[in-house]
């Protein structure tokens, strides 16, 4: 059995997927391409403002040509220059951190309402504060016939570790203990297992309960409507027996990166089953609409010895989308639809 399965959700149908041939007075960058091969096209112009890191591993050769086969093309954003004195562009994607970047990015959005920014800046800085980062799951208090979907008990520590373990006793929370960075641009996390190591933690920090879920976290990537599911290795299951024999900090610089040997595990079709994929698209239309993204994915568990009570753990804004089978196909159909959407919106306001 292969631990790398997947599942595809909401792909886009082809008439979705095919630019229009008119255009529209309201605004825009949508043009014909100036090759004779490819007189008939539109060009949908990205420009992205990425880190190297990020570049690497998103904007790889297969991604660009198979954009450039549908009429897409990446522009570098110089960061030296306004970004109102380059384009014009169709859609804006970033991943840049800093005050003075989400300034510009939000004065940009207000001049160029014809642009569409990937995504709010805003929107984006909720995901990376952990401390509110899972309160759309909180709130939207999921359950259906297949399933609820819920966040652990968590306690968010600001400072002073010595008041750790009677802010944990106040809170109710039972051990063991996620450890997690406050600020979610680090993957590190540690795993606490008696009171008296709580404060060997470094604050500002999120502590969660830790739910034992088989090992296996299952990584919901989202690209606008359409959904892709890999399943992961993640912490192993921690025993009572285990629990009482055990203390101290246990640090994890990265929990799923061992993904890759997990391809070929043979596991338990109850803890390896994937999410139902009724339940996936509920969840992800609803998330996507209360935290204004369109880009992001979630890390799920399933509670060990249930079928149908999952929890998301963790959100992460512009994921490794470069990890995700078939990530280039999915992307430039998201780009495409999503220029398209907006032309005919532009195209509606004529008289």
């Amino acid at each position: 059995m292969r631990l790398m399965q997947e599942e595809m959700i909401g792909y886009g149908s082809e008439e979705e997927r095919e630019m229009e041939s008119s255009s529209s007075s309201c605004g825009g960058s949508i043009v014909e391409l100036g090759f004779q091969e490819k007189k008939s096209m539109k060009v949908v112009v990205v420009g992205y403002a990425l880190t190297s890191k990020k570049i690497k591993s998103f904007l790889q050769p297969k991604l660009e040509g198979l954009a450039r086969n549908k009429g897409i093309f990446f522009v570098a954003i110089d960061q030296t220059r306004p970004l109102s004195d380059q384009g014009p562009f169709d859609i804006v994607l970033h991943k840049l951190s800093g005050k003075e970047w989400q300034q510009i990015l939000e004065d940009y959005r207000l001049t160029h309402p014809e642009v569409t920014v990937l995504d709010p800046p805003g929107a984006i800085q909720l995901v990376y504060n952990r401390q509110s980062m899972l309160q759309d799951v909180a709130d939207l208090d999921f359950s259906d016939a297949y399933g609820t979907v819920g966040v652990p008990k968590q306690l968010v520590i600001q400072k002073d570790p010595s008041s750790i373990s009677d802010a944990v006793k106040k809170a109710g929370l039972t051990l063991p203990l996620v450890a997690k960075p406050l600020v979610a641009k680090s993957h590190e996390l540690s795993l606490a297992y008696d009171e008296y190591s709580l404060g060997k933690l470094e604050p500002p920090l999120v502590l969660q309960e830790f739910v034992n879920h088989g090992g296996v976290l299952f990584k919901v990537y989202i690209v606008g409507d359409a959904i892709k599911v890999v399943r992961r290795f993640s912490l192993p299951d921690v025993s009572k027996r285990e629990l009482s024999r055990s203390v101290g900090v246990f640090r994890f610089p990265r929990v799923s990166s061992a993904a890759q040997s997990a391809d070929d595990a043979d596991l338990d079709p109850c803890i390896a089953e994937l999410p139902p994929r009724a339940l996936l698209e509920r969840l992800a239309k609803e998330l996507r609409r209360r935290l204004g993204l369109h880009l992001f994915n979630l890390d799920m568990i399933r509670e060990h010895g249930t079928k149908n009570r999952f929890y998301v753990i963790d959100i992460n804004y512009f994921p490794g989308y470069g990890k995700m089978p078939e990530y280039e196909h999915i992307f430039t159909d998201f780009l495409l639809k999503l220029a398209t959407s907006k032309y005919k919106k532009r195209s509606s306001c004529l008289p």
